[in-house]
């Protein structure tokens, strides 16, 4: 039976790239109908086929490339390069991978941290229109206001659009205390922090008094055309059927725009339902357009965050 050993440069090494989970080489063999013991610094492949013997190989030196680029290796990216080299797509798979995405703001450099966050980073630079859609602490947010600042940077882009719709837990502006800047502030106040984490709070200002860097309601857009710009637009499943094709339609020449948004976390009246839920059926398959979906795995906060939306996945699909 043909084999083969790979080493690496230490066992720490090799086990950050299946996660050290036996479920991760239980997944090789059942896939490619091979046996795949790790020891130590080495891995060692057996299989009838020499093919699957390669297969199991691409899936840890591809993995690893994206280790060496610095990806955190989780059991999603583990999953999805196994579906991807089991489909053929090595070399799709090789391109994301050893092509080093890193994005250089003023205060810091941004990489991705998983397969998902790659992919989505790389359909943000490549569409006019991307959705990212998935739960809390994914970076669909961060990401996307971490590609407009380079770009803003590089001045491929004049200005950033930064936007959320107005409705929180069944409140709405007008019920709350102060002037309109006091009244927008909580609503805008995440994608503040996120821009203080690239560029410094006199950059802020300064972009802000020109007009370079815009922040307002989803309210706010109507009737503009927004050309030359990098426009977000910030928990997009609590806009409206009519607010999410007012936004979309204020694209001008030279502009893209991220919409995120996370649709178990619908704040609108349950009679009105998400623009975010309807414009996934509506825009499906449009050029130009790209609807991109993390998964839980795809989460980089505190490790417990995960494992409580996988709980809440589970129970919504045993109580539906």
């Amino acid at each position: 039976m043909p084999t083969r050993k790979i080493h690496f440069q230490s066992p720490r090494q090799l086990s950050e790239l299946y996660c050290g989970d036996q479920d991760n080489l239980d997944l090789l063999e059942s896939t490619f109908h091979a046996t795949v013991v790790s020891r130590d610094n080495w891995v060692q492949i057996d299989a009838v086929k020499e093919s699957s013997i390669a297969a199991v190989a691409d899936v840890f030196e591809l993995l690893l490339e994206g280790r060496e680029q610095g990806l955190s290796v989780k059991k999603a990216d583990f999953q999805k390069t196994v579906a991807g080299v089991s489909a053929g797509k090595q070399d799709e798979l090789r391109s994301l991978f050893e092509r080093g995405t890193v994005i250089k703001t003023k205060r810091k450099s941004i990489v991705p941290k998983t397969l998902g966050q790659k992919q989505y980073l790389r359909s943000v630079f490549e569409n006019d229109i991307v959705f990212g859609i998935g739960p809390a602490g994914t970076g669909k947010t961060y990401l996307a206001m971490a590609a407009a600042v380079s770009l803003l940077i590089e001045g491929k882009v004049e200005r950033i659009v930064l936007s959320r719709p107005a409705v929180e837990a069944g409140e709405t502006l007008g019920f709350l205390p102060g002037d309109l800047q006091e009244k927008i502030l909580p609503y805008l106040r995440p994608l503040y922090d996120a821009l203080n984490d690239m560029l410094s709070p006199s950059d802020i200002e300064k972009l802000t008094e020109r007009g370079i860097i815009e922040i307002a309601p989803l309210a706010y857009m109507r009737g503009r055309t927004l050309s030359n710009s990098f426009v977000i637009l910030d928990e997009a499943q609590n806009t409206t059927s009519e607010q999410m094709m007012m936004f979309l339609t204020r694209l001008g020449e030279g502009s893209r725009m991220v919409i995120t948004g996370d649709l178990t976390q619908v704040d609108i009246p349950k009679h009105r339902s998400s623009g975010l839920l309807e414009v996934k059926n509506i825009l499906k398959g449009l050029k130009g357009i790209n609807f991109h979906f993390f998964e839980a795995g795809d989460v980089v906060r505190h490790h417990l965050v995960q494992k409580i939306i996988q709980a809440y996945d589970r129970y919504r699909d045993t109580h539906q």
